[in-house]
């Protein structure tokens, strides 16, 4: 990169190298069907977390190799310099691992702010904002961080409540929040439509790999 915001974090990142691939095909395709499905309002800069986390459960399902991309701002992760975009602190998207011609790589499905796939470098330099950014990989089935220290081993897992707050992060909504948590009071038809949506999409692979 001309201008190189971001860093690697090997110490908190799981390895993904060794995993099953995907063609380049295949990960295009998997981009564009998820670009473009009306359960994911890519408008919404929020609630990433929740559409990653619902992508993840669906490939899982269908039995597809992914991963998760994070990226956080320096200022958030260790007090030093750096910001994302947006006022994030973190930023999260599915990384699927693509075989290339020129080798295994990571390429991100993130459709916030790119309609194509983009390596998790790119990715992660394109919602920096200020220098300097650090991003990483976890495995799709790791939900969140922790509050306070963050470190490789004492991430959130995928569970029934975290399910609840991705199935309303989903309808729009962030359930963990003051003003969330009443806004699932007043969209439970919404919320149940979605979770209703949701479930058929899990049982119906669009993809014939």
């Amino acid at each position: 990169f001309i201008n190189k915001k971001t860093v690697f974090d090997q110490q908190l990142s799981d390895t993904w190298i060794g995993s099953a691939f995907l063609t380049s095909d295949q990960a295009v395709q998997i981009n564009d069907y998820f670009s473009k499905h009306p359960l994911f309002n890519w408008g919404d800069i929020h609630n990433c977390e929740d559409r990653a986390e619902a992508i993840s459960i669906l490939l899982t399902q269908w039995q597809i190799p992914h991963f998760k991309a994070w990226v956080f701002s320096g200022y958030f992760l260790s007090r030093n310099m750096g910001s994302l975009k947006n006022k994030w602190n973190y930023h999260v998207a599915i990384m699927l691992p693509t075989l290339l011609e020129s080798g295994p790589s990571a390429m991100v499905l993130d459709p916030t702010h790119s309609t194509t796939l983009e390596t998790i470098e790119h990715w992660a330099n394109t919602v920096t904002l200020d220098a300097q950014s650090h991003y990483l990989v976890k495995q799709g089935h790791i939900y969140i961080f922790p509050v306070g220290q963050i470190r490789n081993e004492n991430w959130h897992h995928r569970n029934r409540q975290n399910y609840k707050w991705t199935m309303q992060g989903l309808a729009g909504i962030n359930g963990v929040s003051t003003k969330g948590k009443a806004e699932v009071t007043f969209n439970k038809f919404k919320i149940t439509r979605t979770i209703k949506a949701f479930q058929t999409l899990q049982r119906n692979n669009p993809f014939s790999f």
